[in-house]
């Protein structure tokens, strides 16, 4: 005779939980979705309509979930808009807006699903954590009515929040993030008065989360990291790569190296946004990432982490960034520089001249020195070394300070800093390192076809980012992406 449904449930939840307490160690999941887009409108579709579009994703995030779980994760994450898309104005996005409750009310919406106003989305969601016993992270839209007395209020009388939610094994709400860095086309959305640092406890570490354009800025990703000090930062992210620094598996896989965190990202898919690249990153390399222009299908990842990366013997050490390369002379003093825009920031360039040597290039506090050695000079391919340290200014305002050995587009140096994902030239050994004023500095490599460098690089602790052995593959850029919070 079998065991009824509740129980049989409860059972498989313990089991689930005694397993993952036995472990320091824990199965992850990230899904990169090719998103089912709304018509363009505008105006305001119906509640039901709006519903059937969100269904319709939400079936393929439940295949995703199920696959999953069957796999032994213990949590999935899914990606920034995953369940509605985008194309969105303030009005039309409202029909697809959820009242979602602050978490401390202890709320499992399967079960109790009339408890709030109406809320299938999260309804679903938690069944969906609650049936495969598994944590679920999704992003959807919060709303919240206001009135005159409070000053911030919108004119149409609510706030809506760009917003992610976990589920746990049970089905149960807790924790909700409202996102705070919304990127300049995100005008359907209000940002909360103060940034959240969102952690909850799990079974198998301390976790945070928050979304896609937070991580370029001090709160919330800094704040959970350094003052919370999260194990595992959860990251619902919507993420059109630009080379040659923020390819999203690229700058994902050096954040993590950077913090010292694991870090599981999930970006939406869609290759004519440049919307790809995924991955599951542990602080001393990526466990599986994915990165895929060519097709439009969806990808499941799954790898193991430690729980507690900080107590790993594989945790990078602390850094003193700035400690070698303030303390050796400038190499080559007497090369000529010239300047060349990477996404809009002004770089200070030298060429890389001959097959192997040291190269010294400085713009304003920042000197950057390089060590190489080339497998060969090619006569077709050109590669320099740039130095950038100011505020950006584009698509937010940010400073930073940033160390690059980077393939140019062509021979002709006018196009140093354009965009190139393939390279033919193999290096033998690198070595890059910068006075940075700055303890916030992520290491990044990318390889031709936007590759990862998986293990094949280390940071010292005097601050040098070296090759550990001969680089496997052509390279596009080695960089160190500094980010000086504090001067913003």
């Amino acid at each position: 005779m079998l065991p009824p449904q509740p129980l049989l449930h409860a059972a498989v939840l313990a089991l689930a939980v005694l397993q993952a307490l036995a472990s320091d160690t824990f199965i992850a999941a990230v899904y990169e979705h090719a998103v089912i887009l709304p018509d363009p409108t505008y105006k305001p579709v119906s509640p039901d309509d709006a519903l059937a579009l969100m269904n319709k994703n939400m079936d393929v995030l439940e295949g995703a979930i199920k696959e999953a779980a069957q796999q032994g994760a213990h949590i999935i994450v899914t990606p920034e808009d995953g369940i509605y898309g985008w194309r969105f104005t303030r009005e039309t996005i409202y029909p697809y807006l959820e009242d979602i409750p602050d978490p401390s009310v202890d709320w499992i919406p399967c079960t109790d699903p009339t408890r709030f106003a109406p809320a299938p989305v999260q309804e679903r969601l938690s069944c969906m954590a609650r049936n495969n016993s598994i944590y679920v992270v999704a992003n959807i839209g919060d709303k919240k009515p206001c009135n005159s007395s409070d000053p911030g209020c919108p004119r149409d009388g609510r706030y809506q929040y760009n917003t992610d939610v976990v589920f746990d094994p049970e089905g149960k709400l807790v924790a909700r993030y409202h996102k705070y860095n919304l990127f300049m086309s995100e005008t359907q959305f209000n940002y909360p008065k103060e940034p959240e640092a969102i952690a909850f406890e799990t079974p198998f570490g301390k976790f945070g989360i928050f979304t896609c354009f937070d991580i370029l800025f001090h709160g919330p990703a800094v704040v959970l990291v350094s003052e919370l000090q999260v194990d595992t930062v959860l990251f619902p992210t919507a993420w059109m790569n630009v080379l040659p620094f923020l390819t999203a598996v690229e700058f994902h896989s050096a954040w993590a190296m950077g913090m010292g965190v694991n870090f599981l990202a999930a970006n939406t898919h869609r290759t004519s946004m440049s919307m790809t690249g995924s991955g599951i990153y542990a602080p001393d390399r990526a466990r599986k990432y994915y990165y895929n222009m060519k097709t439009e299908d969806g990808h499941l990842l799954i790898a193991e982490l430690d729980s507690h990366p900080r107590l790993s013997p594989a945790s990078p050490p602390a850094v003193n960034w700035s400690s070698y390369a303030s303390s050796v002379k400038r190499f080559s003093p007497d090369d000529r520089d010239f300047e060349g825009l990477i996404f809009h920031d002004r770089f200070t360039f030298t060429e890389l001249t001959k097959r192997e040597g040291n190269r010294t290039v400085c713009q304003k506090d920042l000197c950057c020195h390089l060590s190489y050695k080339m497998a060969g000079k090619r006569e077709d391919e050109v590669y320099v070394l740039g130095a950038f340290d100011g505020l950006h200014v584009v698509e937010g305002q940010y400073y930073l300070q940033i160390c690059t050995l980077l393939k140019c587009e062509s021979t002709d140096l006018n196009t140093c800093g354009q965009p190139v994902e393939t390279a033919q030239t193999k290096f033998e050994m690198i070595s890059l390192s910068g006075t940075f004023g700055t303890n916030y500095v992520f290491p990044e490599v990318l390889y031709s076809g936007v590759q990862l460098a998986l293990g094949e690089f280390e940071v010292l602790n005097d601050g040098r980012f070296v090759s550990k052995t001969r680089p496997t593959k052509p390279v596009v850029t080695v960089t160190l992406f500094g980010r000086w919070y504090a001067k913003d």
